[in-house]
């Protein structure tokens, strides 16, 4: 592989490669947080905190939605599932599951181990990546 050819496997068309899934699940993943973040900001502001659990729930169904779409569209090759409403649910089992280990480890490494709140973040980031990645890789988007 050539250093100009580079851009082109890492963002064009479909690929086994699971070193560029990995990297195309970090844009993603990345851009589902802008988009989670950002509609909550703009939820948050425009409509008050007092429905902040309500706008949380909304903003994070968002970036949900833009994980799958480019989970299904550009990061996996493979759709192991043949119902289309099966693969959503599975999915959106495996976002939840993501969104308790990281309150989960939240609470291990900041609360009950008394690590800064960013560094707790981090490791918790990181480790909810990929747990992420792999469940999908392995439950949805498994080569046949």
């Amino acid at each position: 592989m050539k250093l100009k050819e580079l851009p082109g496997l890492l963002f064009k068309g479909k690929t086994g490669d699971v070193r560029i899934q990995v990297f195309r699940y970090l844009v993603s993943g990345g851009t589902a947080f802008l988009v989670d973040a950002g509609m909550l900001a703009l939820l948050t502001e425009s409509f008050g905190r007092e429905h902040l659990l309500l706008w949380t729930a909304i903003a994070f169904a968002a970036g949900l939605l833009v994980t799958y779409l480019f989970s299904i569209f550009w990061v996996f090759n493979n759709r192991s599932m043949k119902s289309l409403t099966a693969e959503v649910i599975i999915f959106i089992l495996i976002g939840v599951c993501g969104l308790g280990l990281t309150e989960l480890f939240m609470w291990l490494f900041a609360q009950k181990a008394g690590m800064h709140y960013l560094i707790a973040k981090i490791i918790t980031t990181i480790l909810v990546f990929v747990w992420n990645f792999f469940a999908k890789k392995n439950i949805l988007f498994r080569s046949k």
